[in-house]
């Protein structure tokens, strides 16, 4: 543009032009070669704590929800901090050593966050409890700070499209967000047009080696769906939010004579040592043997690493994997 502009000004303005370009190098060419994402910035969204927030630069990036690690990775987000340990195996950032690692939210090196000195930070989920927000906050204090814990009595799906939505505003990459939250909606319902709601389903979690049940309204993994779906519980019995399931026998579960299982495998994405596969101990089960869901194998077993990331691409691949269970049942 200044070229075209100076192209019609007097042969002494060019001359003077042409001496300077002659003992320096060309700052038009250095602007027009800088990274796109840097003509992003500064920017201003709304936080899912309804907190108006203005980034100025994205040139290093604290992020700890695990529900958006996958995004980062995929949108090359320059992250140099986060709690690799809570990473997919799966996730190029995982074994990436230029990450600082912060560890997980049971005992945070929030030292490495100082280390990293970061101009904008991501946070929520289990990094989101008053006490690990604090200390987030605390290591980064001229950080833009990016609120992604879920507010109250918002669905895990409404969560799912505001979350990627807010990532595609802060990282110019609104039209990759929306194609993956209509990829999860055009799964949804596919999912459900492939349930029959004669189908009872029942959630289990498989944790310490034990089958437990996950109720299908505050189980973990299994309550999403139920209520994405509107599939009907073979076992309406009431139980808790927490991620290793409610211990409930195995006869109480058999003589709920459910037609098809979802089941999360915690050990498969926590476990130390030699774990049991879901499908294993289930099929193994003499207690389940007879119950429909098991003779017609309609188990549908969540990726094995749904329990760390319960992201965007877990929900799509689950859903998916529903709907082959419906379809053949």
């Amino acid at each position: 543009m200044t070229m075209r502009r100076l192209s019609v000004a007097a042969p002494l303005a060019l001359a003077s032009l042409l001496a300077l370009s002659a003992c320096a190098s060309t700052p038009g060419a250095a602007e027009t070669t800088a990274p796109a994402a840097s003509a992003h910035f500064p920017v201003t969204v709304t936080d899912l704590g309804g907190n108006q927030v203005t980034i100025e630069s994205a040139d290093s990036v604290a992020i700890t929800d695990n529900r958006l690690f996958q995004l980062a990775a995929d949108w090359d987000v320059p992250v140099t901090v986060a709690p690799r340990d809570l990473m997919s195996p799966a996730n190029p950032m995982k074994d990436d050593e230029k990450i600082l690692n912060i560890g997980t939210h049971g005992e945070p090196d929030y030292e490495q966050i100082v280390a990293a000195d970061p101009d904008l930070v991501i946070t929520g989920y289990r990094f989101g409890g008053e006490e690990t927000a604090k200390g987030v906050r605390d290591a980064a204090p001229d950080a833009a700070i990016v609120d992604t814990n879920t507010p109250a009595g918002m669905s895990a799906d409404e969560y799912l499209v505001k979350s990627v939505t807010l990532m595609g505003e802060i990282f110019g990459k609104e039209k990759e967000a929306a194609d993956l939250v209509d990829e999860f909606h055009d799964a949804v319902a596919t999912a459900k047009d492939a349930y029959d709601p004669s189908t009872t389903v029942m959630g289990l979690i498989t944790s310490g080696g034990e089958i437990n049940y996950s109720n299908p309204t505050d189980g973990r993994g299994a309550r999403i769906f139920f209520s994405l779906l509107g599939m009907t519980p073979a076992l309406e019995s009431a139980g808790s939010e927490t991620d290793k399931g409610d211990s409930v026998s195995l006869e109480a579960l058999s003589a709920a004579n459910a037609d098809a299982f979802l089941v999360l495998d915690r050990d498969a994405a926590v476990g130390s040592g030699q774990v049991t596969p879901a499908l294993d101990l289930i099929n193994g089960s003499a207690a389940l043997a007879n119950v429909p869901a098991v003779k017609n194998k309609a188990i549908y077993v969540f990726p094995s690493d749904y329990y760390l990331t319960e992201d965007v691409y877990a929900y799509i691949s689950v859903l998916n994997g529903l709907t082959k269970v419906f379809t053949q049942s």
